[in-house]
């Protein structure tokens, strides 16, 4: 399919809550592929259909080691304790903060089939659920941290 361009990290469609995917059809299939190919063209672990200017409900993840998962419309509807992660997003290269995210989750929502899944996911596999489901819900890694000096550049600690 396509590899698409990332918004960047100011841009209003990462900071709105994105709408729910009403009909799971073809264009919503081939957004899915699309964003397959984007996420694996630039090595990440994830990715949601707002970070390439979208905004439907829609993400996908493939943590190394994983299989890849499609999600439409997912919500979280449970979580563990939490614990200290580092994280950054393909919307903003070069940065890292240390954020706090449930060790363990349960995510419902439907494949790019239109069936209903429910997911639990630990470690790596919870923190990328919870990354992208906050895409969808317009929050990005950076709401999450104390204050603005907590960022990080990835050359430095």
């Amino acid at each position: 399919m396509s590899v698409l361009p990332l918004v960047p990290m100011n841009h209003p469609v990462l900071h709105q809550k994105a709408k729910r995917v009403r009909n799971i059809d073809g264009s919503v299939g081939n957004l899915i592929d699309d964003l397959i190919d984007t996420m694996r063209e630039i090595n990440g672990a994830g990715l949601a259909a707002p970070q390439v200017g979208v905004s439907l409900q829609v993400a996908v993840i493939e943590i190394p080691g994983g299989e890849l998962i499609t999600l439409v419309n997912p919500e979280l509807i449970k979580g563990s304790e939490e614990y200290e992660v580092t994280e950054g997003c393909l919307s903003l290269p070069g940065y890292h903060g240390e954020i706090k995210r449930f060790e363990k989750v349960t995510v419902k929502g439907r494949d790019r089939n239109g069936k209903q899944i429910r997911l639990k996911g630990e470690g790596i596999l919870a923190q990328a659920l919870q990354h992208e489901i906050d895409h969808l819900n317009g929050k990005v890694y950076l709401d999450h941290l104390e204050s603005a000096d907590k960022l990080c550049k990835d050359d430095e600690d």
